[in-house]
């Protein structure tokens, strides 16, 4: 009985693990524009197909200025979730796990402000 209870306490380590800031998985992907006390920007490009690690967000606007296509975000879990990729589109995301990969044509392009403190909604 203690293995099946030590092996779910190792998955849930290991999940913890994964979920890291987006802009040490993706250096190349997410640069920090602005940060302090109440928000962190972060200015994200990605290619068609490439494939964003799993990290973590507070909760964050982001807002399109390039991409004609999908985003695809998966969960810890494994439970995926597509949102489209317009540019001037703007979406609210709760404090969120992901991975992500973009498909469509092209670059994608978006600015995310990423919410501090008590509005941050922390996952």
């Amino acid at each position: 009985m203690r293995i099946p209870i030590l092996v779910f306490v190792v998955i849930l380590a290991a999940g913890k693990v994964w979920a890291q800031d987006p802009v040490k998985v993706a250096p190349k992907n997410f640069k920090v524009v602005l940060e302090n006390d109440h928000v962190r920007v972060l200015d994200f490009h990605s290619k068609a197909g490439e494939k964003i690690p799993m990290h973590s967000h507070p909760g964050y606007v982001a807002y399109s200025i390039t991409g004609a296509g999908k985003t695809t975000f998966t969960a810890p879990d494994g439970k995926t979730t597509v949102v489209p990729a317009r540019a001037g589109q703007a979406t609210w995301h709760d404090a969120e796990t992901h991975a992500s990969e973009y498909t469509g044509k092209g670059e994608t392009h978006a600015i995310l402000v990423e919410l501090k403190g008590e509005a941050s909604n922390k996952p």
